[in-house]
């Protein structure tokens, strides 16, 4: 299990998609695959949400996300309110409430990145 001070928490919230391709995904990805972070956590939260689950694009670099072995996360409350829950679920991302655990990374000190 990684140490906390070696994991990243990415909490992706922007409905931009040229936010997510140029940024987001793409560091997201290196830190795991390059061995920046040893463990990453990629929380989906807001608008984002409905974002990826309405581009085919976006869902192809989740999935390579889920086969490197990032843990992928997303807000229920804000995927019900977009109607998206099903489609995160289906790209294996975990769809639960995440005041709680979003606040227990933030309180174990675990780097986080907002975009």
């Amino acid at each position: 299990m990684a140490d906390t001070k070696d994991t990243l928490v990415v909490l992706w919230t922007s409905g931009d998609r040229e936010v997510a391709l140029k940024m987001v995904f793409m560091y997201t990805l290196n830190a795991k695959l390059k061995g920046w972070w040893e463990k990453v956590i990629f929380i989906v939260w807001g608008p984002s949400a409905k974002l990826l689950a309405g581009d085919s694009e976006l869902q192809e670099h989740i999935q390579k996300m889920d086969e490197a072995g990032i843990v992928l996360e997303a807000c229920r409350k804000c995927a019900d309110m977009y109607g998206v829950s099903g489609e995160l679920e289906r790209m294996n991302i975990d769809v639960r409430y995440m005041g709680e655990p979003l606040t227990a990374y933030l309180k174990e000190g675990r780097k986080t990145i907002t975009c």
